[in-house]
Formats: structure tokens, C-alpha cells, sequence
């Protein structure tokens, strides 16, 4: 029917005004179940906005409506619901790890954007491509692919990939280095744009967040973050999708082991990584070790190793893991032969000690 009215309008006044009614128009597919039948109560198989409600509360609801692909008919049953309660949780999860690890953060703390590791500046880049993104997006009122890349961007690029790295420098680096200063710079970054491109979906939860922070304005009055072109670093961005690749393999690999029951920690293990003269990254042992998440690591060159662990889609990367030899720290939990003291910690825990106490 409400097609029909678009239809019906739309010729009325181009024949008498000689325009069309309205200058830019949005329509929508009917909501069925999740079967795609017509809602209807002899089917019994209707639902009222006010029992989702109920159940899993506003935003969720309002997730399901930026989630859905409004070009066709909008699906929707509890199993529709249930998932995207997963997918709301994946985004509350995200803002708690950054409110969290934000503690305390003040401007003092902030690092230049052109001081920040490269792995930041990874981020950084793939905060410029969303935007771009999004502000595309807007403009053809494509929202569903804006929720599909910002939760993209929260499962991948965030949770599996910067927070799993980064939570050791954020928990356990001296709270003065630069590694975890920048870490927490991009946090704060990574919080503004997130909660500002979410609250017009999620109206309650990043209002509760933007609170959180210690915010007396409304989330609501606030204007999208402007995107510097300095955030733009595509030579980083190219690099890092080989890195990524590399991480697979060396994850794999240390799942491997632990179903072998190996290792059970990936910080138990010492890994090997073997690359082909083509892949040329420029990655010391410090930081191969830090993206594997392992207590320590090597990196080599090679043709060919037959020991190694290696996947068929990714080529020129082989990886033995080896359990990690030396004493568990008490602190960070690396496994390493300087680990000889009374104390059971390693340096670099033991110097983050003594800075605290001062």
C-alpha cells in the first residue's frame, strides 16, 4: 500500500505541478519472519516491537533495523534477534576495552600522530578509510553497509588484531614509555570517532558511554570526528596486509600446538618464523614476538623448510613453535631466561615497578 501511495502521488503531481512531490525519497521491503512469509496472526507468527523490547531493549531493536538490508524484504524472528544481541555484544565489548584502558587518560598523556609505532599507524589509516566509507554511505542512505563496516571494523582490525597486541604494552609497560602513551592516544581517537558514528543506531549505548567519560553534553549534540588526511599512510597499509597474512599462519600454528596439547598459553611458546627473499617487511625478533603474542621470537629468511608449520593460501611463510625456555615473570607472564631473580619478574616489568614507586 505504501508503495502504491509513493506511486499514485508521484503521478498526481507530476501531471499537475509538473514535479515530482518530494525532493529524495526512502522506501522499504515489508517485515517478514524469518522464512519470509507475510506477518500474520492466523500464522501466529507476528511480533510486536514492544515484546523485543522487553527482552533485549531498544538498541537492539534499532540494530536489527540498520542491519537489515532495507532494498528487500526486512527479515525477523528470535534467531534474527539472538544474533544480533552477538553482534551488539561485540560493539558494547569494544567501548568497555576502551573505556577501560582509557582510565585516567588527560591531554598531557597525547603523543604526535607522527611519533605513533606503525602499527598504530595502521589504524590510523583504516580509521581514514572508514570514514570515507561512511560519508559515501550517508550520502546514498546506504546504512547497512556502514553497521557491516564499523562491526567489521571492531571484530578485525580492533579486537583480533589491535587489542589482542597491544594489551600487553597497556597492562605492563612503564606507564611513561611512548608505546603505551601512543596506544593510549589512538584508544581515545578510536573512541571519539566510534561512539559518534554509532549513536544514531545505538541512541542509548553510546550516550551511556560518552557519560562514562566524563561528558555533560549529550552524545546527541555532538557533530561527527573530522578526519585528518594525515591519518592517510597507504605504504603502512600495504605493508600490514602481508603482516596480517604472516599472523595467520603463525596462529594457526600455535593452535596447532595447543591442540597437540603442546602449549596451552601462546606466551609458553618460542616461535621460529621463516619468510622467502620476496617478503622483505623489515621486522626485528622484539616485534615478531609481539604480533605472535609469544615470549620470544626469530625471524629468518629461507627457500625452503620442511619442519616448518605453513598454510597453502598464504606462500613463502613457514613457522616452528618450540616452547619457551627460561621462567614465567610474575608480572607479564613471558617465559625468558633473564626471569633469574628473587622476585620471579623481568626487566622491563621490574623497571615499570620502580617508576611507579616514584
Amino acid at each position: 500500500q505504501h508503495r502504491g501511495w509513493f506511486h499514485s502521488s508521484l503521478l498526481e503531481s507530476s501531471g499537475t505541478r509538473g514535479r515530482a512531490p518530494y525532493d529524495s525519497i526512502l522506501t522499504h521491503g515489508f517485515v517478514v519472519d524469518g522464512k519470509g512469509r507475510k506477518m500474520s496472526k492466523s500464522l501466529g507468527n507476528t511480533i510486536s516491537p514492544d515484546e523485543v523490547i522487553k527482552k533485549y531493549g531498544v538498541d537492539i531493536l534499532r540494530l536489527w533495523v540498520v542491519a537489515s538490508d532495507y532494498y528487500d524484504d526486512l527479515k525477523l524472528d528470535n534467531s534474527i534477534l539472538i544474533s544480533q544481541t552477538d553482534s551488539y555484544r561485540r560493539i558494547r565489548n569494544t567501548f568497555r576495552f576502551l573505556i577501560g584502558n582509557l582510565y585516567g587518560f588527560e591531554i598531557s598523556e597525547k603523543v604526535n600522530i607522527d611519533d605513533f609505532p606503525e602499527l598504530e599507524k595502521f589504524i590510523l589509516h583504516r580509521l581514514w578509510e572508514l570514514d570515507n566509507v561512511i560519508k559515501k554511505c550517508i550520502s546514498e542512505y546506504n546504512f547497512h553497509l556502514i553497521f557491516t563496516n564499523l562491526l567489521n571494523f571492531c571484530s578485525n582490525e580492533l579486537s583480533s588484531l589491535y587489542f589482542d597486541i597491544r594489551k600487553d604494552t597497556l597492562y605492563c609497560d612503564d606507564k611513561e614509555s611512548i608505546k603505551r602513551r601512543s596506544a593510549r592516544t589512538l584508544l581515545d581517537i578510536l573512541f571519539n570517532f566510534l561512539v559518534k558514528w554509532l549513536a544514531p543506531f545505538l541512541v542509548f549505548t553510546c550516550e551511556e558511554a560518552w557519560k562514562s567519560r566524563g561528558n555533560s553534553k549529550s552524545i546527541h549534540l555532538e557533530e561527527f570526528e573530522p578526519i585528518s588526511d594525515n591519518f592517510k599512510n597507504q605504504e603502512i597499509a600495504n605493508k600490514w596486509k602481508i603482516v596480517k597474512e604472516i599472523r595467520k599462519v603463525i596462529n594457526a600454528a600455535l593452535e596447532k600446538k595447543r591442540e597437540e596439547k603442546i602449549i596451552g598459553s601462546s606466551l609458553e611458546s618460542n616461535i621460529e618464523l621463516f619468510l622467502n627473499k620476496e617478503i622483505d617487511l623489515n621486522l626485528s625478533n622484539e616485534a615478531i614476538a609481539e604480533l605472535s603474542i609469544t615470549s620470544s621470537a626469530s625471524i629468518s629468511k629461507h627457500e625452503n623448510n620442511n619442519e616448518g608449520f605453513s598454510l597453502d593460501e598464504i606462500k613463502g611463510v613457514q613457522v616452528i613453535v618450540k616452547k619457551a625456555s627460561g621462567e614465567k615473570c610474575n608480572r607479564c607472564w613471558k617465559i625468558l631466561e633473564e626471569v633469574q631473580n628473587t622476585n620471579k619478574i623481568c626487566s622491563r616489568c621490574s623497571e615499570a615497578i620502580k617508576t611507579k614507586d616514584k
